[in-house]
């Protein structure tokens, strides 16, 4: 067995496994890297090697996060981290036994994500002051965010290269590296040929910057806190009261498709899901929704409670 002694250097190791051989994203793997770090500190107060530590040490540990209020989301989270974290110690022949086999991870309800309505969005666009150098920009954005379900991730990275107006459709770059087409609405196409021949044409890109096609005022990459800051004010000055993010853009997008009679594999491709259950929450939204309109609108919940005399 390899040495373990050095749990730094061996922690240091697993997140450039993450990112190298897993795909994972810089911030993913130093979230797993620090679920990693919370389970060597409390091993170390109970004085359990990470080598030693069993099934019943790993289930202490799991009982200390729901002691100390971490959500079952959360908690679900940092379990697959730890199992994660034995899996990788066993094949890189640190050990040969996985203690983490059984164990369990904490039922989390399902939560259903915030949606706009149509009406909704359009009264977002209709509130970008068009006036300002960065209005045809954050039209663009908005659109291209809607109309194409992106992650934020994928938008700030979006490459003019990756565009392909004439045909429709863009090429976009998703998790692990995986490249995924998706179509794009024939508004946003016009949306983002305006934001290039009033805007972007004009800028000087900062290098590393040249080919990314949107830019804030100084030629580089938007931000994802640039995005978000984008997103909540539109809502704000459209009287929106919902809590929202950009990503209420990409479920909003999923959402209208499913009501619109899409297929839901075709939703999972264009979201870039690898697991269909993971876009079958849409078909829980759609039901949801379907629940509240026979409430409202069949003809035997309008009628008087009232008896008959």
């Amino acid at each position: 067995m390899r040495d373990i002694t050095d749990i730094a250097e061996v922690k240091k190791r697993y997140v450039g496994y993450l990112t190298l051989e897993k795909g994972m994203s810089a911030n993913t793997a130093v979230a797993y890297g620090d679920d990693v770090g919370k389970l060597t500190a409390y091993l170390a107060d109970a004085g359990v090697g990470l080598e030693r530590a069993t099934t019943d040490d790993l289930e202490r540990f799991v009982c200390t996060l729901q002691d100390v209020g971490i959500q079952p989301r959360s908690q679900a989270r940092i379990i697959s981290g730890v199992k994660s974290f034995y899996k990788f110690l066993r094949q890189e022949g640190y050990m040969d036994n996985d203690p983490t086999e059984l164990l369990l991870t904490p039922k989390i309800g399902r939560h259903l994500p915030e949606v706009l309505t149509v009406d909704e969005i359009d009264a977002m666009i209709a509130a970008i002051d068009m006036s300002k150098a960065e209005g045809q920009r954050n039209r663009a954005i908005v659109e291209t965010l809607y109309g194409c379900g992106l992650r934020v991730s994928e938008l700030i990275t979006l490459k003019l290269s990756q565009l392909y107006v004439e045909e429709r459709y863009v090429v976009i770059q998703g998790k692990g590296n995986k490249q995924r087409l998706v179509p794009i609405s024939p508004v946003a196409i016009e949306q983002i040929n305006l934001y290039l021949e009033q805007t972007r044409s004009h800028q000087v890109a900062k290098k590393g910057s040249e080919d990314i096609l949107f830019l804030n005022r100084r030629g580089a990459m938007l931000t994802r806190q640039m995005i978000f800051h984008i997103i909540k004010q539109l809502c704000e000055l459209a009287g929106i009261r919902k809590v929202i993010s950009p990503h209420t853009l990409r479920h909003s997008f999923a959402t209208h498709l499913l009501e619109g009679g899409a297929n839901l594999r075709a939703i999972q491709q264009m979201l870039g899901h690898e697991s269909i259950t993971t876009t079958e929450i849409y078909v829980h939204i759609d039901r949801s929704r379907l629940r509240d309109e026979i409430l409202q609108y069949h003809p035997r919940n309008n009628l008087s409670h009232d008896s008959p005399s």
